[in-house]
């Protein structure tokens, strides 16, 4: 059998529900191929979306005409926004979601997505042909391949030959045509589980793993690396002391993930917090040498930001108690995940260890933890369409790439699917810089740096963290989403709306007087300081212990412009409040970023044989002739590249 796609998605987790979506809305006739119907967008560690610096991904996504946050806001089942005692550079959304009702709210927007179709099975081969000197694109702004240039670069594709996609082949005998596929496979590449010295093949509990699907895509010179996650036990609530734990709430403000969709709906259920103790750490310490992490098992790199509770024993011998979060797996189910307690030591060490917990004592497990290996691919070989350099048409996203989280996978995903679709229109990319989203971040890191342990995002990656606010992804994204072909007309109508209500909040602030007599028995009520003489809106607005909330009920002409907002009022007023307080960074950080643009905007892949300038160090030499850089910027953010190297390259581009 065989069927015909402008697009194959390899994978229905969150980078492949993204990537579908996306490319089916730009146009591209998409297959989304998922080796169980029932589990896509499955959330195969805890079931949250979001956390510092994931949450302003989500938003993003969301901006951009994405999913995950619509989902997330229909299936939370607590929110919570993190790090509000800091500036708003550093707020991020987070959602503990109904693990069921997200699988079947995602599958319902794939099979509602024009031009979407879904094919249940397992693909075992990527299937490619070779591509003459003559059609074979040097990069994607068309420049033809030289043949001494590729011969003299240390790069594998050009040693045996440069390919190209033709589609992909299935464990049930079916061909899938298709000039782009984008691999989104996830931890299930050669997937192998451990429960102390127990191996068991798969990409997930009770799943299968794929195993020749890796071997197909090292075969076309793509460099094969292996990665070590891991997920905790999942606990049976009946049997827990709640009574010895502390009740941790979420939040019902008006805040949530995506800018459009309706408040959320499901009950709110609360999280719970207790601790290990000395006496837990005794006996895991006991298993320790049936560990897979310890006993040599286990060769593969972990996350260095999530580590696992025997990781924690060993780096933090000092610490006599670590903390621990029961949060609830869905709004009807009595399942729980204990964050904090990632595992693969053996099923009783687990167990017993727990039950030294007074909340544990009688407890109950539903499944154990494990660790878990698996296959990705070296993500300095993607172009930032995430395009591969080797393979024409192969896109990777996803954990694929060495990254770690859902938030992270949706991300390329999104980013992936869009350039697929365009790729096939004989457009240009869409390759987002670092200054605008956290996802160009993600990417630039990704391809300009690789990876050495499970990427995950943090604020601190970001140069340009108050421009990349959770609050003003839609400021940042939407119309040029909407120009993209993703963003809906009512989501750039929502926007526009949405920037002249807080373009005239802005406005009036700048404009209206105040007077001292008037607003300084109010401001001494509020625990600010009196004025001396009268002053401008915004010269209150600014001050720290101040808030246009609470200076409404002393203004009757700003409470009376505040009521008039349109729908989303509070959202307005925060983002306003935010773009004035922090307005002198913010323009700081533009001009900043104005200045790194000029060498962005310096393109020099295809212009420099590297080997040949003698100038360069032998690390920078080697460095850019491997990743070969878009622009000037980029390869001055590659390690071993120093600025007197960029200087040279700036001096040649010069000549």
């Amino acid at each position: 059998m065989e069927l015909k796609f402008d697009v194959i998605v390899v994978g229905a987790g969150h980078a492949g529900c993204e990537a579908a979506a996306a490319a089916a809305k730009l146009g591209a006739k998409t297959c989304l191929v998922t080796m169980d119907m029932n589990k896509i967008a499955q959330m195969s560690c805890n079931p949250a979306i979001g956390g510092i610096a994931k949450g302003q991904i989500v938003r993003e996504i969301d901006a951009l005409g994405g999913h995950t946050g619509l989902v997330t806001d229909q299936t939370a089942i607590q929110f919570r926004m993190l790090n509000r005692s800091k500036g708003p550079a550093m707020w991020s959304p987070r959602a503990q979601c109904d693990r069921g009702k997200f699988i079947w709210a995602w599958r319902e927007v794939l099979e509602n997505t024009q031009g979407l179709s879904i094919w249940q099975d397992q693909v075992e081969e990527l299937l490619t042909e070779g591509v003459s000197d003559t059609a074979c694109r040097d990069d994607q702004h068309g420049v033809p391949c030289d043949p001494t240039r590729r011969a003299a670069m240390d790069n594998t594709a050009c040693r045996v030959g440069r390919r190209r996609v033709r589609g992909v082949r299935t464990q049930l005998g079916v061909t899938i045509l298709a000039p782009c596929v984008i691999i989104t496979a996830g931890t299930f590449l050669n997937g192998l589980m451990h429960i102390g010295r127990t191996k068991i093949p798969g990409g997930r509990c009770a799943e299968l793993p794929s195993l020749h699907l890796s071997e197909s895509i090292a075969a076309c010179g793509i460099t094969v690396g292996r990665m070590k996650t891991g997920t905790p036990v999942r606990i049976d609530g009946r049997s827990v002391d709640f009574s010895l734990m502390q009740r941790q709430d979420g939040e019902t403000d008006f805040h949530k993930f995506s800018y459009m969709g309706e408040p959320r709906q499901l009950p709110q259920l609360p999280c719970w917090i207790t601790y290990t103790n000395e006496a837990v750490h005794d006996r895991l310490r006991s298993a320790l040498p049936d560990s897979p992490l310890y006993n040599g098992q286990i060769q593969s790199i972990g996350p260095r930001y999530c580590p696992s509770i025997e990781t924690k024993l060993v780096t933090f011998a000092e610490r006599s108690e670590h903390q621990l979060f029961l949060e609830p797996e869905g709004s009807s189910t009595r399942e729980f995940y204990l964050n904090g307690f990632s595992s693969s030591l053996p099923i009783d060490a687990q167990i017993e260890a727990l039950r030294l917990i007074p909340a544990f004592r009688s407890l109950q497990v539903y499944r154990p933890g494990y660790a878990i290996e698996y296959d990705y691919f070296d993500p300095t070989e993607l172009r930032h369409s995430l395009e591969s350099k080797k393979v024409d048409g192969l896109f990777m996203a996803g954990q694929v790439n060495g990254t770690t989280g859902y938030e992270e996978a949706a991300g390329q995903g999104l980013v992936a699917g869009i350039n697929a679709a365009r790729k096939l229109g004989g457009q240009e990319p869409l390759v987002m810089r670092r200054d605008e989203s956290y996802i160009g971040v993600l990417i630039d890191d990704l391809v300009t740096k690789g990876v050495d342990e499970p990427y995950r995002m943090f604020t601190s990656r970001a140069e340009y963290r108050i421009l990349l606010r959770q609050d003003d992804a839609d400021a940042r994204l939407t119309e040029r989403s909407y120009e993209l072909g993703l963003a809906s007309r009512e989501r750039l109508d929502h926007w526009l709306r949405k920037k002249q209500a807080i373009a005239e909040i802005e406005a009036f602030c700048n404009e209206f007087s105040v007077k001292a007599a008037l607003i300084n028995p109010g401001l001494i009520a509020l625990g600010s300081e009196p004025l001396q003489r009268g002053c401008k809106l915004i010269d209150l607005v600014m001050r720290p212990q101040l808030s246009l909330s609470s200076l409404a009920p002393l203004i009757p002409a700003l409470a009376d412009r505040l009521n008039a907002l349109p729908d989303r009022r509070k959202e307005i007023i925060e983002a306003a409040e935010v773009r004035m307080k922090y307005s002198g960074y913010i323009r700081r950080e533009k001009e900043i970023a104005e200045k790194i643009h000029r060498l962005e905007n310096i393109r020099i892949r295809g212009r420099f044989h590297y080997e040949d300038i003698q100038s360069l160090s032998t690390e920078a030499r080697q460095k850019l002739s491997r990743i070969d850089p878009e622009t000037m910027a980029q390869a001055s953010r590659i390690p071993g590249v120093s600025p007197s190297d960029v200087n040279v390259l700036l001096v040649m581009m010069n000549r």
